[in-house]
């Protein structure tokens, strides 16, 4: 019953501290929302950003084409071949024979074009079209070595990918989330920065007042608990608009880009609920940044 009482204490003095130095307080506020509207704009762009590439990474295929003469037990054997390539997915492994690829042509075909007639007159013994696996990768970053690897399998004639996608597109998505990521953490640490300056202004005013606690025999640890509570509370108080600004904002800005981004090709994370996890979030940030930075610079006072 005592530390409950002492807690309640403790945040009555933190609440009255707050009002006590408005002045500060809301600079802390301050500090605080604008950097974590920034930090939250950071993480939404890195999550669909994120998004986008695991959408193209999953529609990465490799296309492996099998001589047309190849038996019912070659096609077995290649199929334990390439199920031992560690980056090929074994459950999305599919596998097409010609009769299956005539009938697929023709059904995506204009009934009056060269292509479809063509594909009607092929018979079992003169279809010159190759059976195929059509292969998924878990990695789109080794889909090169995955290619060479399929090669070297025997009766495999032919292996195609989307090289300019791999190539190009893949490589520039991860370096910006890499980039995107820095700049979270950079941002974190200057609202740890912000944070600490602002409470070691409120800290000063209170100088004489800790002081004194420490000439009575105030613990450390009684001394520290109204300020670590106070700046939870500035933290939090400090992510309220952010939070705001990210669901409501994030929810206009999809139904006005109709769930896309500069492209119909780039297509938004949803709503709801991804906006609630980043909310949470930057309450979170807001809350363990302010205790950091009130922890940090009270205890540097109490080495005076």
């Amino acid at each position: 019953m005592k530390a409950i009482r002492i807690f309640r204490r403790n945040i009555a003095n933190a609440v009255k501290s707050i009002f006590r130095n408005i002045s500060l307080s809301i600079a802390s506020i301050i500090c605080t929302t604008i950097t974590l509207i920034i930090v939250s704009l950071a993480i939404l762009a890195t999550y669909n950003i994120n998004s986008f590439t695991k959408d193209i990474e999953s529609t990465l295929v490799i296309n492996t084409y099998i001589d047309n003469k190849a038996t019912e037990e070659d096609i077995e054997t290649i199929k334990s071949r390439i199920l031992e390539i560690r980056n090929i997915k074994s459950d999305e492994l599919v596998y097409k024979d010609k009769e299956q690829i005539r009938k697929e042509t023709m059904e995506k075909s204009d009934k009056n074009s060269a292509i479809y007639s063509i594909m009607d007159t092929l018979t079992e013994e003169n279809n010159f079209l190759r059976p195929e696996f059509i292969i998924t990768v878990k990695d789109a970053s080794e889909l090169e070595e995955t290619a060479k690897s399929l090669e070297s399998i025997d009766k495999i004639v032919e292996v195609q990918y989307s090289e300019n996608v791999v190539e190009k597109m893949v490589p520039t998505f991860d370096v910006v989330q890499k980039v995107t990521i820095v700049i979270i953490i950079g941002l974190i640490c200057v609202t740890v920065f912000l944070i600490c300056n602002t409470i070691k202004l409120t800290i000063f005013a209170r100088k004489s007042e800790i002081e004194i606690m420490r000439l009575v025999g105030t613990s450390n640890f009684v001394i520290k608990l109204p300020f670590v509570i106070e700046g939870l509370f500035l933290g939090i108080i400090g992510s309220i608009i952010p939070v705001v600004a990210t669901i409501w904002g994030y929810i206009i800005a999809y139904d006005k880009l109709e769930g896309h981004l500069f492209t119909n090709f780039i297509e938004m994370v949803k709503p709801l609920p991804f906006t609630l996890y980043v909310s949470l979030i930057l309450v979170a940030i807001g809350a363990i940044v302010g205790m950091i930075g009130s922890y940090t610079t009270v205890r540097r006072h109490l080495k005076i």
